[in-house]
């Protein structure tokens, strides 16, 4: 008997028109079939389409966002909701779409195996602000192939939210790597597990499984990276892909690795990549800090500015200009900077002694390892924050 996946979706909005500044909502599928144990394919075609969507720069609201808004509206995750309540979960994002949906197993009757058998997902799209109603449509597959699938379901709903893709449907899956269906189950039980030990192992296990799962390589180097594992860390982040939306936060963290490892050329490379596409404060801030132990104080300084230009009020950004300053023996300029740090953080004995030493012209002294390598680096990135307000600005021009 022939295994098939059959994909159909209904969509609530006719002539929806993304603009660019609107977000999208997607609520993990809820299991109608009769085994419980596939209740992780519903969160993996929430997992896919989210990426899939947010690597094509629309506006995708995180997981983490969707589950603090299940905790406030004291929602439990796995449930199936009602309607409303889907509706109420989007508005209280302030979220402008909402895609959701179900999935039932028809397995033969000879399979000994549940999955083996075929699924069928039904899925809607609401426009929160219009509610029309528009057509269904649906596709046909093998459940083995559940993540290319996935990645045609993302096709199309772009396709519903009428946006204009800079590649064919042909492209647009060829560019997202064909995953065995195990490493999925694996990496989306990860995402589902309650402690860290269980989230890593799984995690591993994905990767193992598909050399070609850039998702748990990302998990797992974000974990390293808290733990301070930095060379594990950066093996991880190494191998996160261009078409995962996490690649430029991977980068990001990929630069703080080699920092912290003395591989300051390889930090700013990396940051250099990040810069060129999301130009953050903090991206700019550490490529100078990396320029800066690479002794190009002129691109320091330079950087430093455009991190200071960002945000004047933050106070490590006036130090390491005066710090860049300092040591390029420009006492003028370095003292009108840590009187700035001053002047916003009273407390900080590093400016008041820098300070000090800039009011006399006294500059760096060899041995004097005090004031050696005294940067300050950024580990918090806001990636998201800077694409909303992207798109703020444009939908308004």
């Amino acid at each position: 008997m022939y295994r098939f996946l059959v994909i159909t979706f209904g969509v609530w909005c006719a002539a929806a028109s993304v603009l660019n500044a609107e977000t999208i909502l997607v609520v993990p599928f809820f299991n109608h079939s009769k085994s419980p144990g596939l209740d992780w394919i519903g969160e993996s075609i929430s997992e896919s389409v989210h990426d899939s969507l947010a690597s094509e720069g629309l506006l995708l609201l995180d997981r983490e966002d969707r589950l603090e808004a299940y905790r406030r509206l004291s929602l439990r995750p796995g449930a199936e909701l009602t309607h409303a309540s889907i509706i109420k979960l989007g508005q209280t994002l302030d979220a402008d779409y909402v895609l959701f949906g179900y999935y039932e197993l028809f397995a033969p009757e000879s399979a000994k195996d549940a999955s083996k058998g075929s699924l069928r997902m039904t899925a809607r799209l609401i426009d929160l602000k219009r509610l029309s109603e528009g057509t269904e449509f649906s596709q046909l597959g093998a459940i083995e192939d559940l993540a290319t699938l996935e990645v045609h379901l993302s096709w199309q709903t772009m396709g519903l939210l009428e946006m204009t893709p800079a590649q064919t449907e042909a492209e647009f899956v060829r560019n997202r790597p064909t995953l065995r269906l195990d490493a999925v189950e694996s990496y989306t039980r990860g995402l589902l597990a309650r402690n860290a030990d269980e989230r890593h192992r799984y995690f591993i296990k994905a990767a193992r499984l598909d050399e070609h799962y850039s998702q748990p390589c990302f998990q797992l180097g974000k974990a390293a990276w808290a733990n301070k594992e930095y060379r594990v860390a950066g093996d991880w982040l190494g191998r996160v892909t261009r078409s995962d939306p996490h690649y430029f936060e991977a980068r990001f963290l990929l630069g703080l690795c080699r920092y912290q490892l003395g591989d300051f050329a390889g930090a700013e490379e990396a940051f250099q990549v990040v810069a060129a596409s999301v130009p953050l404060n903090e991206v700019y801030n550490n490529l100078a800090a990396a320029e800066s132990r690479r002794n190009n104080v002129a691109g320091a300084v330079a950087n430093f500015q455009k991190a200071l230009e960002g945000d004047n009020s933050d106070p490590d950004y006036h130090f390491n200009l005066g710090y860049a300053y300092w040591r390029s023996a420009k006492f003028t300029e370095a003292v009108e900077s840590f009187r700035a740090v001053l002047d916003r953080n009273p407390r900080d004995t590093e400016a008041t002694i820098l300070l000090g030493r800039s009011l006399k012209s006294d500059g760096p002294k060899q041995g004097d390892t005090r004031l050696e390598s005294r940067e300050r680096i950024k580990t918090e990135y806001e990636e998201n924050a800077y694409r909303q307000l992207k798109a703020e600005l444009q939908s308004k021009k």
